[in-house]
């Protein structure tokens, strides 16, 4: 079972009431690539076809991976970042469009989702409990602002317009990935699966017959859950403040920037974003972060093909229209052996 901010709930009971077709079954496995834990399960007609459709998955998260690592030097995304503060960089067209589709999310999330915000990211080391101090990031903070990248579609180019820029697709790279894997398993013939990377999640179809029931774990325990929400042919993507974090001295740093101050944003504790695809989700899931829950609910509002979930700093869970439970008053957050829904 993955142990990322969301996990999926596989209902052993569920499971063993469910009809038996010929030798088919669940598959399943787990696999370290692109920094996190990638998951996929899917229902086959028997173990070879299985392992085949998985591996196909694997394979291409280990391809993006190649192509989009800010972490290897040899990915093209790496030599945008080596390069582009000098002159135009030629990428695949795959790795442009993305870049290009983040501009969108930073267009309707008023800038707070920008993959530049790694200008100042990049001075920032979770593991080693390294962060910039307020000269630093001072010094690197005019360079984000992701109106300074010029893309020439008809080259597929990238320019960086001030020096210092640098992107990141870590915030919308692995919720693609994500799609790009059920595209594969929809190719394959595959009608009932689930493929996760870290947080992103999308479901292909249903369990047999039934929703697949997610849970949103809680901020401060990921042996408890703060709500379990039913998907079927549905995304999901799930950001907290304790996924890449450490505390200094009663404050928490972790890895979501707020592109307008260079500091980790704090306005809410969790957020989960709902939609068709993963790659929706994924490049949503920070805004709540930066703009707080109000004003990220406002704009999840405005689009009927999103919903979301919040915890606020204060513990209380907020709903979008979508999601919104009978009683319209914020929920605390699920807390203590008695929480409904603990497992």
């Amino acid at each position: 079972m993955p142990t990322s901010a969301c996990r999926i709930l596989l209902g052993v009971l569920l499971a063993a009431a469910l009809p038996r077709v010929a030798s088919a079954e669940w598959y399943e496995r787990t696999e370290a690539i692109m920094g996190t834990r990638v998951y996929v399960q899917l229902w086959a007609q028997d173990e070879a076809r299985g392992n085949e459709c998985i591996d196909a998955v694997m394979g291409e998260m280990r391809r993006i991976d190649e192509l989009m690592s800010h972490y290897k030097p040899e990915s093209q995304l790496s030599q945008i970042n080596a390069r582009a503060n000098r002159e135009p960089v030629q990428v695949d067209k795959e790795l442009f469009d993305l870049i290009k589709l983040s501009t969108h999310y930073s267009q309707i999330t008023e800038g707070a989702f920008d993959i530049t915000y790694a200008s100042v990211g990049y001075l920032y080391n979770f593991p080693g409990h390294v962060h910039p101090n307020e000269a630093q990031i001072k010094d690197a903070l005019p360079a984000v602002n992701w109106r300074n990248m010029l893309l020439d579609e008809a080259h597929h180019t990238v320019r960086f317009e001030h020096p210092g820029m640098r992107i990141d697709l870590g915030g919308i790279g692995k919720g693609y990935a994500v799609d790009r894997g059920i595209d594969i398993l929809k190719a394959r013939g595959i009608e009932h699966a689930v493929v996760t990377a870290g947080g992103d999640t999308r479901i292909l179809g249903d369990h047999m017959g039934r929703p697949w029931l997610v849970a949103i774990r809680h901020p401060d325990n990921p042996q408890k859950v703060v709500t379990r929400i039913p998907l079927s042919d549905s995304a999901m993507s799930t950001s907290g403040d304790y996924e890449r974090f450490f505390d200094e001295n009663g404050v928490r740093y972790h890895h979501i920037i707020d592109p307008h101050t260079g500091h980790s944003a704090s306005k809410v504790r969790s957020a989960t974003i709902l939609a068709p695809t993963a790659t929706q989700t994924d490049g949503m899931s920070k805004t709540a972060f930066v703009l707080g829950a109000e004003k990220a609910l406002e704009i999840i509002n405005r689009m009927p093909e999103y919903d979301a979930v919040f915890v606020t700093p204060e513990g209380h869970v907020l709903y979008s229209n979508g999601l919104r439970p009978p009683n319209p008053r914020p929920e605390p957050a699920a807390t203590g052996k008695d929480s409904p829904g603990s497992p």
